[in-house]
């Protein structure tokens, strides 16, 4: 019985450190503060996943919790159902506070890596991963960014082995009414 309880443990630590891992070659970034990272960032480029399959308008804004973590709201719009869908949650550094490199949970004890693996000096767009090269997202300050980041985002994501082809560039305009 002792041997099964430690191969289910190790099975366990093995899962959940494989859901904050760090793609291979992806390096999280150093000098990273949290207090300028957090505020309203827009989605510009994405990886598709389930989660935000139809979404246009995507935005992610982080703000401190009382517990040292920081809370995550990611909001986007479903034009097909014409409404706004909304998913809170947590996240928590998994190493150092001056690494980019976080743990972020939706839903129970489940979490999955968020790297920061590209962050300009004034924080204004960041290039971020998952555990794996499935998940990939430019974010940025403001609705749109210059054609140069784009530009870089995709050369910095085909150098690090991400499918850049696939990516999709996220509508970010206002709705308008009918």
């Amino acid at each position: 019985m002792a041997r099964i309880s430690t191969w289910c443990l190790l099975a366990v630590s093995l899962l959940v450190s494989a859901c904050t891992g760090i793609p291979e070659g992806v390096q999280p970034i150093d000098n990273f503060e949290i207090d300028r990272y957090l505020g309203k960032w827009y989605e510009i480029a994405r990886l598709d996943h389930s989660f935000e399959r139809g979404l246009s308008r995507v935005t992610a804004e982080y703000t401190l919790r009382h517990d040292g973590g920081v809370k995550v709201v990611n909001r986007g719009f479903d034009a097909q159902k014409a409404k706004w869908k909304e998913s809170v949650g947590r996240a928590y550094f998994v190493g150092a506070p001056n690494v980019g490199h976080l743990k972020v949970s939706f839903f129970g004890p489940f979490y999955g890596s968020y790297v920061i693996f590209e962050l300009d000096k004034e924080y204004r767009y960041a290039m971020v991963s998952g555990p794996d090269r499935s998940y990939l997202w430019l974010l940025s300050r403001t609705p749109t960014v210059d054609e140069s980041v784009k530009q870089r985002f995709l050369e910095r994501a085909g150098e690090l082995g991400f499918a850049t082809a696939e990516l999709i560039l996220v509508e970010q305009s206002p709705i308008t009414p009918d």
